[in-house]
């Protein structure tokens, strides 16, 4: 088979099913894909012929793939208090709560937590979404953080030359002071702007904070792995508390002025 006239049947899979390619393997080794009406094995080839009347059947589950789809990229502004799962966890809403059911089916591409806010991806093409998040890629992204105070010099050296040991494995990532207004907190703000900032505490009180705690305790966070909860973790092993984290760019994506819970459809760079 020429392999210029052919695609490999997990990326086929990946980009037509927005499954992960990991996800598009272990289909092949249980048996669930066939071309053909044969069974595929892995690292199978799809014929990808110019003649349309020759495209091989290929079928997941019994279904028939299609063999052209139309791709679909959105950028989502996640307002904090979202899941990123389809179903609510507990009392906290899904983001598809937010979408149109015309894009429900989407997948989001990576996480961010229930109390994290900002740029979040949704597509269904599986290949693009493999590309923006496994390692081998390095995707930047950045982050607006807020702590509960301001970072010693040290400990922001520390994050940034060395890294912090957690439990699965050393983390490094850039940390720049930002003193210039972000749109984080701009409920803390305003209280701040009156003389006193409340944060919660853990026993449900709230504890006062002076009134320039928030603009120097904000920083700019470049982050190019995609480790679960990995910033606040960092930033707790220290003995900080992140208080907003908002995500403003993840690659070449920006939120480009969508205020939360706006999305917006986008061109694949």
């Amino acid at each position: 088979m020429n392999q210029s006239q052919s695609i490999r049947l997990n990326k086929f899979l990946a980009e037509r099913l927005g499954l992960s390619r990991r996800e598009a393997d272990e289909a092949i080794a249980a048996g669930k894909v066939t071309i053909d009406g044969k069974v595929a094995t892995l690292g199978a080839r799809v014929p990808t012929p110019d003649n349309i009347d020759n495209l091989p059947k290929v079928c997941y589950n019994r279904k028939t793939v299609p063999f052209r789809t139309d791709f679909l990229y959105l950028a989502f502004n996640k307002p904090v208090g979202y899941v990123c799962s389809r179903r609510a966890q507990g009392p906290a809403p899904t983001l598809y709560d937010l979408l149109p059911a015309e894009y429900r089916q989407l997948k989001t591409v990576g996480r961010l937590d229930k109390d994290s806010s900002g740029l979040i991806l949704l597509t269904n093409d599986g290949d693009f979404a493999y590309q923006m998040t496994h390692p081998k890629f390095h995707k930047e992204k950045i982050y607006e953080v807020e702590l509960d105070r301001p970072l010693e010099p040290l400990h922001q050296q520390m994050i940034s030359d060395y890294g912090v040991m957690l439990d699965d494995g050393p983390s490094r990532f850039a940390v720049v002071r930002n003193a210039s207004p972000t749109s984080l907190s701009k409920g803390v703000r305003r209280l701040a702007n009156r003389g006193v900032a409340r944060e919660p505490r853990g026993d449900g009180s709230e504890r006062r904070a002076p009134r320039n705690m928030v603009s120097e305790a904000r920083y700019t966070v470049v982050l190019s792995e995609g480790r679960n909860r990995q910033i606040r973790r960092t930033f707790a092993a220290l003995g900080y508390r992140v208080t907003a984290l908002h995500r403003t760019q993840f690659g070449p994506y920006q939120l480009s002025g969508l205020q939360p819970g706006e999305y917006s459809i986008i061109d694949k760079v």
